[in-house]
């Protein structure tokens, strides 16, 4: 687990820009390696696309859906932060929704390997956690191969305001110790904007 320090300047939320850029079924249809990236992963209901939005400010630019798995492609973001250079984010493909069927679950996993292991851009995977359920095995075993490929990873808890107040420091915990972090996970809501200036201060940190 790479160990990321905030950068030492306040942080804005929101980017000054966001655009789409592209979506790939396979490892052709990825644009050419550019700016560095960042990869949300995490479970098909955990909330990604719509922190994606909230943390760059444009409300409809990763699509959410109230369909979990809905997201089957890899989505390229270009994004200019308020300060520093352009960046990429990439919506990785939901994990772990069982209305999918599984031969397409397995379909897409050579597609995200081939994109952690050989994009050479690829900067820091963000794997996403529902604070309301805790880790699931699918992030657990995810976290685990990225250690083993030598991949930077920072895991974030979505939907903290489902959460009661007295409830959310004592959950972070719990994901510290499971999985045996150095520090809490940072804690974030895509509804009171919690834990988003945490999110960019890790980017630039790690840019």
């Amino acid at each position: 687990m790479t160990e990321l320090r905030p950068s030492c300047y306040s942080i804005r939320l929101k980017a000054r820009s966001a655009t789409y850029v592209t979506s790939a079924t396979d490892a052709a249809g990825f644009p050419p390696e550019g700016a560095p990236e960042f990869a949300f992963a995490g479970r098909s209901n955990v909330g990604k696309s719509s922190l994606i939005n909230t943390l760059v400010g444009v409300p409809k630019l990763a699509r959410a859906s109230n369909t979990p798995g809905r997201t089957r492609l890899l989505n390229w973001f270009e994004v200019q932060p308020q300060k520093g250079p352009k960046v990429n984010f990439v919506d990785l493909p939901g994990f772990g929704y069982a209305r999918v069927p599984r031969e397409m679950r397995d379909a897409w996993r050579p597609m995200v390997e081939s994109y952690l292991t050989q994009r050479e851009t690829l900067r820091l995977v963000f794997i996403l956690v529902d604070a309301r359920r805790g880790v699931q095995d699918e992030e657990a075993e995810l976290l685990e191969w990225l250690i083993e490929c030598d991949l930077p990873a920072c895991i974030v808890m979505t939907k903290s305001d489902k959460l009661g107040k007295s409830k959310r420091k004592p959950a972070a915990l719990a994901i510290k110790r499971e999985l045996g972090l150095p520090r809490p996970p940072i804690m974030t809501s895509a509804e009171t904007n919690e834990g988003l200036a945490d999110l960019w201060r890790v980017v630039h940190a790690v840019l």
